[in-house]
């Protein structure tokens, strides 16, 4: 058991390493990715995806504040889930050979983000044309910090938060390691793998629920079943995909976004689940 642990630790000393200079350098330009949401009265699908690319959950309750004040389109927001991969990147970022893999991830999430955002524009005519609201203090990242820090000192912004995000992000990686570790060394990795392999075609189905947890732990849990060759890249996709951090929570804080958040939720399932079969069966053919 020591040996799982150390192994555990060794893996998520490297994705902490990873995850660190992300957010450093995220901590330089997160304010200017607000103003570039707040000073457009109506913000695209296509700045919408590109905003969700960022690995930074945070980005998915900004766009969730600015959408109940109705400063972006509901194809936008959708765009900015669809697109958000919370700590998948970093994770897959900081696996060797597998990082290969966020090439095709980042690129078929910004591709579908984009053209079912403005789908969704062309069928849901939500209006953006009230003046803008003054939201800057108001808005929190993903970890509870203000957005607009111009009070914090630059050793907190760009130092201590981005270190504390990683560490979180080190805590759960540490323990889904541990968790699966543990399991393999008992039940032997043979045969989850088998098990896995066997109920190929419903592991999209699986990652849809796990995707839904909303919690950063949720994609963390996808991509290490990944990398352990439990979920082809299809399934991994269909989970991140579907998984918005806490977006989703964050729009249920006003109760006349309920029925918004049902109309978002279920388009992410069912664009996630296509986009997910349709790249299993791309990867079975060829």
């Amino acid at each position: 058991m020591l040996e799982v642990f150390l192994d555990a630790l060794k893996d998520s000393a490297i994705v902490l390493a990873v995850a660190f200079v992300i957010h450093v350098l995220l901590s330089f330009f997160e304010d200017k990715i607000v103003h570039m949401f707040e000073h457009h009265k109506k913000v695209s699908p296509l700045i919408g995806a590109t905003a969700g690319l960022i690995p930074q959950c945070g980005i998915s309750v900004v766009a969730s504040e600015l959408y109940l004040k109705e400063e972006i389109t509901m194809g936008t927001i959708f765009a900015v889930f669809f697109a958000c991969s919370d700590e998948a990147l970093p994770i897959l970022l900081s696996s060797g050979k597998n990082a290969l893999y966020a090439i095709p991830l980042i690129g078929i999430k910004f591709i579908g983000g984009f053209l079912v955002g403005l789908l969704i524009d062309l069928i849901v005519k939500k209006s953006v044309e009230k003046e803008s609201v003054t939201v800057s203090q108001e808005l929190t990242g993903c970890c509870g910090h203000h957005i607009h820090a111009e009070a914090e000192s630059p050793i907190h912004e760009h130092l201590v938060h981005p270190l504390l995000h990683s560490l979180k992000i080190f805590a759960y990686v540490l323990v889904v390691n541990m968790a699966f570790g543990t399991l393999i060394y008992f039940i032997t990795e043979e045969r989850i793998l088998s098990f896995l392999s066997q109920a190929k075609w419903l592991t999209p189905l699986v990652s849809v629920i796990v995707g839904l947890i909303p919690n950063c732990a949720s994609s963390v849990l996808l991509t290490e079943l990944f990398l352990l060759g439990g979920l082809p890249f299809g399934a991994l996709f269909t989970g991140l995909a579907v998984n918005a951090g806490l977006g989703l929570v964050y729009l249920l804080k006003n109760k006349k976004a309920i029925k918004d958040v049902l109309i978002l939720e279920s388009t992410l399932i069912v664009t996630s689940l296509l986009f997910g079969y349709s790249i299993m069966l791309v990867m079975e053919l060829f």
